[in-house]
């Protein structure tokens, strides 16, 4: 699959991206309006933060104990209820006179949830699309999701400076029950792609399977430490130039919107290996300029440029998914999201510690220096994985069948590869 007008024309895509589309924008504009009540409420710029972003930070909560649901339930099913749930909970926050705590406890458990929504989204996309459409739908999903957050966030500060932050709940939480609604009526009824009952034994136990196999645990390590150290370095942004970061991260935004064009629709699929590594190289490479403290200008053709280089995350992906067995893809990418976000906080908050120390621009480089250092020692690792020979039963993306004697398990994994 090579085109865009292919992608559309496949039954359920559509209204599988309208539904995320619906979620994305109640998401921006119900974060925009939670971080401006609290802030209003307790003068907090911690809590403030805290309440938009607190939800990345319970997904590692989610990971360890939910993901497990993302193969194990029917997939039209739970992304309903989980934008009713979403909906729910956020026209909870909109109630007057809320305490602090029982905001944070909804946003804790907004984050639970959002963790498995993220891998049972993704494993349903692995299904809608064959095989060598995945990455093309991927890259429109990317660019989307940074679509809607540039909208979402622009409406969602217009809404305010016309309605309180409590009516833009009451939005956002109708956009969610929207979400619901394209979800239920524009998907067809699926099977879970895996038998057994979901639980926090399984997840455990998926995840540690997931990370025994070598060269997953590689695919994992690259899609998640390199990203991570980068986010780092674009959230210094306002304290490296505060009178333009908003440019910055403009940039930003273009050359990611340009990478996943490339590489989801320009690339070659027999290309697409061979890119991980340069355009990991190329995220974190233009970084290193700031040392030298370079103009907005300077600044921000460096930005855009690094940012074509997360298009990696894309061929990642696709290596991911050619290593996990089909009936554990909702898992394995859920588990590369939460990954994902986890690390990227741990930059910010890497970034924000050194620059404190340093300044903004030592920080930025060290940090490129580091995702450089990574994606070296990543490639060398994969390369002396690949001169190792396979054992017949340790096959990338097949699970050990069981001797003879073993009874299955309730809720384990089935053996297949994809």
């Amino acid at each position: 699959m090579r085109s865009y007008r292919t992608l559309f024309r496949t039954p359920e895509f559509t209204p599988f991206l309208l539904s995320f589309a619906a979620h994305a924008a109640a998401q921006t504009i119900g974060g925009l309006a939670l971080g401006t009540l609290v802030f209003r409420a307790t003068g907090s710029p911690l809590l403030s933060a805290v309440s938009m972003f607190g939800p990345q930070l319970a997904q590692l909560l989610g990971a360890t104990f939910l993901l497990s649901g993302a193969d194990r339930l029917p997939p039209r099913a739970i992304l309903s209820g989980l934008a009713l749930a979403f909906a729910a909970g956020t026209a909870v926050l909109a109630l007057p006179g809320l305490p602090v705590a029982a905001v944070f406890a909804v946003v804790l458990a907004q984050g639970l949830i959002a963790s498995l929504g993220g891998g049972v989204r993704a494993g349903l996309l692995n299904e809608i699309l064959p095989k060598n459409g995945y990455v093309l739908g991927r890259s429109v999903f990317n660019m989307l999701w940074g679509l809607m957050q540039v909208a979402g966030f622009a409406t969602g500060g217009a809404l305010l400076a016309l309605l309180t932050p409590r009516t833009c709940l009451l939005l956002a939480a109708a956009l969610y029950v929207l979400s619901a609604l394209g979800t239920r009526l524009g998907l067809t009824a699926r099977p879970p792609r895996s038998s057994g009952r979901p639980s926090v034994s399984a997840t455990w136990r998926t995840n540690a399977l997931l990370w025994s196999s070598r060269p997953r645990r590689l695919t994992y390590l690259g899609l998640w430490i390199p990203n991570g150290l980068v986010v780092g370095c674009d959230s210094l942004f306002v304290s490296y130039a505060p009178g333009a970061a908003g440019t910055l991260f403009a940039c930003g935004a273009l050359g990611m919107f340009m990478g996943d064009v490339a590489v989801g629709r320009l690339v070659p699929p027999a290309w697409r290996p061979r890119l991980a590594v340069p355009l990991r190289l190329l995220l974190a490479v233009p970084y290193l300029f700031f040392v030298l403290q370079p103009g907005v200008a300077l600044s921000a053709v460096a930005t855009a440029v690094a940012s074509v280089g997360y298009g990696a995350s894309l061929v990642l992906q696709e290596r991911l998914m050619s290593l996990t067995p089909d009936d554990l893809a909702g898992q394995a990418l859920g588990l590369h999201f939460v990954g994902m976000s986890t690390l990227q906080g741990v930059g910010a908050a890497l970034a924000g510690t050194v620059a404190q120390l340093t300044s903004p621009a030592t920080a930025m480089t060290l940090l490129a220096a580091a995702s450089v250092t990574v994606t070296l020692t990543l490639a060398a690792l994969g390369r002396h994985e690949e001169r190792r020979p396979a054992a017949p039963e340790a096959r990338p993306g097949v699970l050990p069948q069981p001797a003879a004697t073993d009874t299955p398990r309730r809720g384990a994994p089935r053996e297949g590869a994809q």
